[in-house]
């Protein structure tokens, strides 16, 4: 009898704590935005990741087991159509009553244009090709959507997940924010780290895949020489391959970065003939655990791998 008195305390007093209370369902699309929501949520709750870290966000193909976690979901957070534009309608569709928050469009965002042309060069309205390229690629919007890379926005967005998850869920809201606050200085202290990292390096040239490093470049100072690719849903063109190989040749470029999903053999035909080194690095977590700790290892392994790169 004592037992079963003991256990109906128990579970009245959990029942009363604002840990289990009416917390919300929340759904990330991708990895290192849902480890920031992750890292609020520490203590409180868990969040689905709806786009797992090794599937391109561009095309994913959403399974019925994230379907479910959009339809479920009391609040979602995710990048916008510019990175995902095949998400839109399921935001609408699966998740209309859901409270939505779309990082690319919050005001806290600070939003870079797209570079244009293999070497990042001003846009000639004469070259059809150059043209051509840049409209297939850049269809959903004038910004660059892989605002993430820039620890300076993943600082601001602390707050704004933090807020929309107390407006829900007004009982955990000091925890939110302590948690916020408490991410953000983690997040300033790698920012030291990857400057102290960078340091020895700055100055030099390299050159990356496919252009989805500006945010994380402007924030460190480290710019690019050009990208192979202006976007990953196509091949570049062999006018763009040849203008990268003229740069690599003609600026002694020293690092040539590739990334996990895509294809080797161009990147070792955009080398042929340099001494540039090689190195992968990875915007997206693929091989990272989901959850709190992955934005901050995913920043510092990009920085560790240009280093290395060089």
């Amino acid at each position: 009898m004592s037992r079963k008195l003991f256990s109906i305390s128990a579970v009245a007093a959990l029942l009363g704590s604002s840990a289990i209370a009416d917390v919300p369902n929340v759904s990330v699309d991708i990895a290192p935005l849902h480890s920031l929501v992750a890292s609020v949520m520490n203590g409180v709750g868990v969040p689905n990741l709806i786009i797992p870290s090794g599937s391109s966000p561009h095309d994913h193909q959403l399974r019925p087991s994230e379907a479910k976690a959009m339809q479920d979901a009391n609040i979602v957070f995710w990048m916008g159509e510019e990175l995902t534009p095949w998400m839109e309608n399921a935001v609408k569709t699966l998740s209309s009553n859901a409270s939505i928050t779309t990082l690319l469009e919050n005001d806290k965002t600070s939003l870079l244009e797209f570079r244009e042309g293999a070497l990042f060069e001003a846009h000639d309205h004469d070259d059809e090709e150059h043209d051509d390229e840049e409209l297939d690629e850049h269809g959903h919007g004038s910004h660059d959507p892989h605002a993430w890379l820039s620890p300076n926005n993943a600082k601001a967005w602390l707050d704004v997940i933090a807020a929309q998850l107390s407006s829900y869920d007004p009982e955990n809201a000091g925890v939110y924010f302590t948690n916020a606050a408490s991410t953000k200085s983690e997040i300033e202290m790698i920012i030291a780290e990857i400057n102290l990292t960078l340091d020895p390096i700055r100055g030099g040239k390299f050159i990356v895949f496919h252009d989805a490093y500006q945010y994380f470049e402007n924030d460190f100072d480290f710019r690019a020489s050009g990208a192979i690719s202006i976007g990953d849903a196509s091949d570049p063109s062999p006018a763009r391959i040849a203008k990268i190989q003229k740069r690599i040749r003609d600026e002694e470029i020293n690092c040539v970065l590739a990334e996990p999903q895509f294809k080797a053999n161009l990147v070792q035909t955009v080398m042929e003939g340099s001494q540039a080194n090689t190195n992968v690095i990875d915007p997206l977590g693929v091989g990272l655990k989901p959850g709190v700790s992955l934005y901050n290892k995913l920043i510092k392994n990009m920085a560790q791998s240009l280093a290395d790169c060089f």
